[in-house]
């Protein structure tokens, strides 16, 4: 009968840390910066550090970034996403794209990314290129600042002890 018990309760506290875990709360607005990887486009998107906006409701998160069509995509368990874009308008006049994101953003608000953009002009593929994209939540709460130390340790005596 015992077993059972702690069997439950085992049961129970692995479920409460998983039904946790599976519902990280990624949601807010990233600063990041970004870092190309490859390309083999001829005039390769620049992107400035900047920021990206993810919007959670249930499962399915919609990633918005400036220039970028608007990508939807899900989280996973410990803050895994994954989305993607339809074909849109890119700042380049005359190309479009597809764009899609893929990393984990950790419970301390560290966003980690690949994203990739896949290019047509005039309904062709023209070419493709992929960045690392990382940074941190910029609405996270603000570390405590360390205390600072006032001088030397001063230590207090009882006068039975002092000279």
């Amino acid at each position: 009968m015992r077993t059972n018990l702690l069997t439950s309760v085992l049961a129970g506290v692995a479920l409460a840390l998983t039904t946790t875990a599976a519902h990280a709360d990624v949601s807010g607005t990233y600063d990041v910066k970004y870092e190309e990887v490859s390309t083999n486009c001829t005039s390769p998107l620049m992107y400035p550090h900047g920021t990206i906006e993810l919007k959670v409701k249930g499962t399915t998160v919609t990633v918005d970034i400036s220039r970028t069509p608007l990508m939807q995509g899900s989280v996973a368990k410990g803050g895994k996403v994954s989305a993607k874009s339809k074909q849109g308008n890119t700042s380049l006049e005359g190309m479009t794209g597809v764009f899609s994101v893929a990393g984990k953003i950790t419970a301390e608000g560290i966003l980690s990314f690949v994203m990739v953009g896949e290019y047509t002009a005039g309904g062709k593929p023209l070419c493709s290129q992929s960045w690392n994209v990382s940074g941190s939540k910029a609405d996270a709460p603000a570390k405590a600042p360390k205390a600072k130390s006032t001088g030397p340790l001063t230590l207090m005596l009882p006068t039975m002890l002092q000279d």
